[in-house]
C-alpha cells in the first residue's frame, strides 16, 4: 500500500495543500488564457483535495466540467464538500480509465510517480493539451544541503528530482509538443501561507527576489524556489 492509500501522507500533509491551490490555479489560468484554449473538459490527475479545480470552475465558462482523479481514500471527505454539477471526484488510477479530455493536468504530480517515463507515454494522448507543474528541486544551495533532498522524500513523497531542462528534455523525448513555459515563483509568492515552505526557503526569499531581478533562471539554477507551469500537446 502507498503511502497515498494509507493515511502515512494525510498524517505529515494534513491540509493536503489546499492553501497553495488558488496559486496554482492562477498559474494553469495564465496558460490557458494566453494560448485562448477553448475547454469544455478539464482532468487533473491526482487532484489532491481538489480545491484547484474548485478555483478554476470560478473562473472558466459554465458550461466547462471538472473531473479529479486521486487514489487516496482520505481525500473523499475533502471531495464532498467540493463536488457539484460541474465538479466529479473519482478515486481510481487514471491508468485504468480510457476517457480523453481537453486539458489533462498534473500538478506537482510526476515527481511522486516510480515509473514517470512510463506513465508520460501513457497519457500522452489522453488529452488534447497537458498542463505541467513540475517542483525544481536541483539547484545549487538544495544540493549543498543534501539532507533536504531526504526530507522531501519522507514528508512529500517525492522520489524524483528535477530541474528546467531536464522536464524540457524529457517532455521532448517522449514527443510531447511544447507550446509554453515559465518559472512560478513558488516560494516567494506563498512564503507566508503554504505548510511545504520550510524555514530555511523562507530565509531565503529576499535573496530570491533581489536576485531574480537580474535572472529569474539563474535564481533557479543557484537558490531554487520556483516551479516550472508547462503547456504541451
Amino acid at each position: 500500500m502507498s503511502i497515498y492509500e494509507s493515511k502515512s501522507y494525510l498524517n505529515r500533509n494534513e491540509t493536503w495543500h489546499v492553501e497553495d491551490s488558488a496559486w496554482k490555479a492562477r498559474q494553469v489560468l495564465k496558460l490557458i488564457n494566453v494560448h485562448n484554449i477553448k475547454v469544455n473538459t478539464i482532468c487533473e490527475v491526482g487532484c489532491g483535495a481538489g480545491e484547484i479545480l474548485v478555483q478554476l470552475s470560478q473562473k472558466l465558462p459554465h458550461n466547462t466540467c471538472f473531473i479529479g482523479y486521486d487514489i487516496s481514500p482520505q481525500l473523499e471527505n475533502m471531495w464532498k464538500e467540493r463536488e457539484n454539477d460541474r465538479i466529479q471526484y473519482i478515486k481510481a488510477d487514471f491508468l485504468e480509465s480510457q476517457e480523453h479530455y481537453d486539458i489533462l493536468m498534473f500538478i506537482d504530480v510526476i515527481e511522486h510517480i516510480e515509473d514517470y517515463i512510463g506513465f508520460l507515454r501513457k497519457v500522452k494522448d489522453r488529452g488534447r493539451y497537458k498542463i505541467f507543474n513540475f517542483a525544481l528541486e536541483i539547484f545549487a544551495v538544495k544540493a549543498l544541503l543534501s539532507h533536504k533532498y531526504t526530507h522531501s522524500r519522507n514528508k512529500y513523497g517525492h522520489i524524483h528530482y528535477f530541474n528546467k531542462d531536464i522536464c524540457l528534455a524529457v517532455l521532448n523525448d517522449l514527443g510531447f509538443e511544447i507550446l509554453d513555459y515559465f518559472y512560478a515563483p513558488s516560494a516567494i509568492d506563498l512564503s507566508s501561507i503554504s505548510t511545504s515552505i520550510s524555514f530555511s526557503s523562507r530565509v531565503l526569499k529576499f535573496p530570491r527576489i533581489l536576485l531574480s531581478k537580474i535572472s529569474t533562471d539563474l535564481t533557479a539554477k543557484l537558490l531554487g524556489g520556483y516551479s516550472l507551469f508547462l503547456l504541451a500537446k
